[in-house]
């Protein structure tokens, strides 16, 4: 070919490049300048993309992310391809892509077909008006939907709604209420918006738009693997840490008020539950062991009945306002350290309340004055000089931490960290206060997160901690709190029937953020509805629904506020019908502790979820996907809690009256309803269901529906005082026939970090439909003191009934069982 030849090729092929693709692989992301701002997509892995649109051409301006932990391209193990094409920029993995208009800079991301998930249109830029966050930004991104598509999660919201579609949601924490920017889509992706100041969901009729009132730059995360929502959370924990393992006590009663008020007090209810035989694994203090509200949250027992000195002047300072008039008896129990040792010596775990504030008399409260740690806002107690400290600051994370390992060498197994929104009574002028990060309304819903990450990483860099889980209680939560041995209760609900309709979408729309572990007060917190008496029979139904619901909760906790009193034995004895139901239960979440543990390991080993909303596991199934009062419990059970009364009403003063003179043989009916593509089994009498339909179930007041999927590999252990108690060497498994399926039970030892090493097993079940065989495989891994040889009792549950027990010997090798 000679020279001029080739030049008029080269022109050519140069002339022809923008109508045809011009491709580069081994990329992860790319930036561009439209309109004079800058627009940058990342893969960080091959099923999470990036977003930073900037208000102008600079992209080098930082932003601190509380919640993730993954960066750009650390997770990409394959090729990312970039496509241009009809000003189309096109990055592509094999799970998703991502296209950029460079007309508009609209971005549609689309699975690894092509099909259409999600459009992000125009994003908006307004400078902040406020002094302090000079040079930042009011940020707003607009998002196009679907007309039909159901978007869920947002957080804990309180409300009775699954899909927010047409719902305006405030991103701001308070009791009760824990908003986290991320939603997940019907249609199997997730959309995590970075942000950890005030911030706004808001969807209409014509556009969904993600806000915030600061920010340097617009700042999201597109995740999507499979299409399905377990393909979501499973990049949830890939972009914001897996959860950790709590300890198998915690899965186990726990028992709580407001509060006990002396150790003897504490340890005489541990006491009254081993003598009557109702299971429970863990006390909890609350607060003003500390003493009075000006040495609040002192993280010391300077409470005098605490510490056998009541009557010493010296020491009545410290007395709270409502002890004063305590007749004094000499104590049983005569030091902190003592009520420890107890409860340890009688198998069971103790949790204390911390809070993030601190009193006036507290010697942390001195410390982190000094170094301007300390928020001049109206926190809980109002009008005592209490202030919140500055978690966001490491040396005030510091100065907490040392304070608080005097409580871990005592020997306390949990933290129930409260207050953590923080208690904030809200006036003019507060959002400007600047905390070590920035102002107060660019960082706040992000204090829990760094609240319990502080406690977390400080335990775990001792010896002491990492011989023993840490695990801590909190009030409110952020997005990947998941990873810090953190779970949240709902806050101080109401006890009422309406209360508990909310939470049961509250848990699940939060459970759907990637965050597994969730509980609520069981019963609720404020009894004013019901006279603060458990002798009301219209009190006593409800609490024995809540607690029935409760056994099929991640965490199973009984609280209340006072003056009510809420141990078990306050509401009757053996032979009384609320008595009876509640222990019963109680019992049963014993048994199912092998599954319940078991689903536990599969939210850290496998990104599982053990609250699933059934667009989880049935998003074709358009009315599941809509229900708000039904749930599966794991991956097998489905729970349908009893949410209004049946058997008893209350009168105008609060007083409750019984619909039917024997309540434990009246048996109203509910609706449930059954997903579809699965046949049913009822949990209590193995009836089978065909999936689908509606179906009415009578409700005597210790049945609350539960139903197995087809296909389910259930465990039982044994009946048990404590969840250490026996081993699980002599284990009932039952088998739902109708369809294929799997379990994998997991053991370790109980309540250290030696799982992180590899230091657990796990026995596989599988049950093929077609040749009627259980197959129990080769137990995988090995721990120290794990059982070599045990016992299944092999029962199949059928749709003609069930089958003879067969008892299998099994030590560790695969063995095959012919149902």
């Amino acid at each position: 070919m000679t020279k001029q030849k080739t030049i008029l090729l080269t022109l050519l092929l140069a002339l022809l490049l923008p109508l045809h693709a011009a491709k580069r692989k081994n990329l992860t992301g790319i930036c561009r300048v439209i309109d004079g701002h800058a627009t940058e997509l990342n893969f960080c892995s091959p099923s999470i993309v990036r977003v930073r649109v900037f208000p102008g051409t600079d992209t080098n301006i930082q932003k601190k992310s509380y919640s993730v932990l993954l960066k750009p391209g650390q997770n990409v193990t394959e090729p990312i391809t970039e496509e241009e094409r009809d000003g189309k920029l096109k990055l592509s993995s094999s799970m998703l892509n991502a296209t950029l208009d460079l007309r508009t800079g609209y971005i549609t991301f689309a699975d690894n077909k092509g099909k259409e998930l999600l459009q992000a249109t125009g994003s908006l830029f307004t400078p902040c008006t406020h002094e302090v966050d000079h040079g930042k930004y009011q940020v707003r991104q607009g998002l196009r939907l679907a007309s039909d598509e159901a978007v869920y999660g947002l957080g804990q919201l309180r409300d009775t709604l699954m899909s927010h579609r047409g719902q305006k949601v405030e991103m701001w924490n308070h009791n009760t209420y824990i908003s986290i920017p991320f939603f997940l889509s019907g249609k199997g992706y997730g959309l995590y918006w970075d942000n950890a100041g005030r911030s706004l969901f808001d969807d209409t009729a014509a556009e969904t738009t993600m806000s915030s009132e600061v920010a340097p730059f617009i700042d999201y995360y597109f995740l999507y693997r499979d299409g399905t929502a377990d393909g979501v959370i499973a990049s949830v924990r890939e972009l914001s840490g897996q959860a950790t393992l709590p300890p198998l006590w915690a899965m186990g009663f726990w028992q709580c008020r407001e509060r006990y008020k002396t150790s003897d007090e504490l340890v005489g209810v541990l006491d009254k539950y081993r003598e009557l035989k109702i299971p429970v694994d863990a006390m909890v203090q609350d607060w003003q062991y500390w003493g009075c509200d000006s040495n609040w949250n002192a993280m010391r027992f300077m409470n005098p009945y605490y510490i056998n000195k009541v009557g010493d002047p010296a020491w009545q300072r410290y007395l709270p306002g409502d002890m004063k008039n305590l007749k004094p008896q000499q104590p049983r129990i005569k030091s902190p350290q003592e009520m420890v040792d107890y409860v340890h010596r009688n198998n069971g775990h103790l949790m204390i309340s911390i809070w993030a504030n601190f009193g006036p008399w507290t010697e942390q409260y001195k410390e982190l004055n000094a170094i301007g740690a300390l928020y001049p806002f109206d926190t809980w107690p109002m009008k005592q000089g209490v202030k919140v400290y500055d978690a966001f600051n490491p040396k005030a994370r510091d100065i907490y931490w040392r304070y608080l390992s005097h409580l871990q060498k005592m020997g306390f197994d949990a933290w129930w960290t409260d207050s953590s929104e923080p208690d904030h009574f809200e006036k003019p002028g507060d959002d400007d206060w600047m905390t070590a990060d920035g102002s107060w309304r660019s960082v706040k819903n992000a204090f829990p997160l760094v609240h319990n990450k502080g406690i977390y990483d400080h335990q775990r860099a001792t010896k002491e901690g990492n011989a023993k889980r840490a695990l801590m209680m909190t009030r409110s939560a952020s997005f990947g709190i998941q990873h810090y041995g953190t779970f949240s209760w709902s806050g101080d609900i109401l006890a009422s029937w309406q209360e508990m309709k909310q939470q049961i979408p509250s848990g699940l729309n939060y459970s759907l953020c990637g965050i597994p572990y969730w509980n609520t007060d069981l019963g609720g917190f404020f009894y004013w509805e019901f006279e603060q008496d458990p002798h009301n029979p219209a009190l006593q139904e409800l609490q024995t629904r809540w607690m029935e619901w409760g056994a099929f909760m991640p965490l199973m906790r009984n609280h209340c506020s006072s003056p009510m009193v809420s141990e078990l034995y306050r509401f009757g004895k053996a032979g009384d019908w609320c008595y009876d139901a509640i222990v019963k239960y109680i019992r049963l979440r014993y048994r199912l502790l092998p599954y319940t543990y078991s689903s536990a390991a599969d939210c850290t080993l496998h990104s599982g979820t053990m609250m699933r909303a059934l667009v989880m596991d049935f998003a074709n199934d358009r009315h599941a996907a809509t229900l708000n009062n039904e749930y599966l419990f794991g991956r097998n059970l489905l729970v349908k809690p009893v949410t209004d009364p049946m058997y008893t009403w209350k009168d105008s003063l609060k007083r409750g009256h019984l619909i039917y003179p024997e309540v434990s043989k009246a048996a109203a009916p509910t609706t449930v309803y059954l997903p579809k593509g699965t046949l049913w089994y009822d949990f209590w009498n193995d009836q089978p269901h065909a999936g689908g339909k509606t179906i009415q179930r009578l409700c005597p007041i210790d049945i609350m529906p539960v139903y197995v999927k087809a296909g389910a590999i259930l465990p039982f252990g044994p009946d048990v005082q404590y969840s250490t108690e026996k081993p699980w060497d002599d284990l009932e498994v039952k088998v739902y026939c109708g369809a294929n399926g799997h379990f994998e039970l997991y053991e370790d030892e109980g309540n250290n970090y030696n799982y992180e090493r590899g230091r657990y097993t796990l026995i596989p079940f599988d049950y093929d439909e077609a040749t009627h065989t259980l197959t129990i495989g080769n137990r995988k891994g090995a721990y120290k003191g794990m059982l070599t040889r045990r016992h299944f009792r092999i029962t199949a549950v059928t749709a003609n009934g069930k089958k003879a027990e067969q008892t299998v010997e099994y030590t560790g090798k695969k063995c095959e069982v012919k149902i």
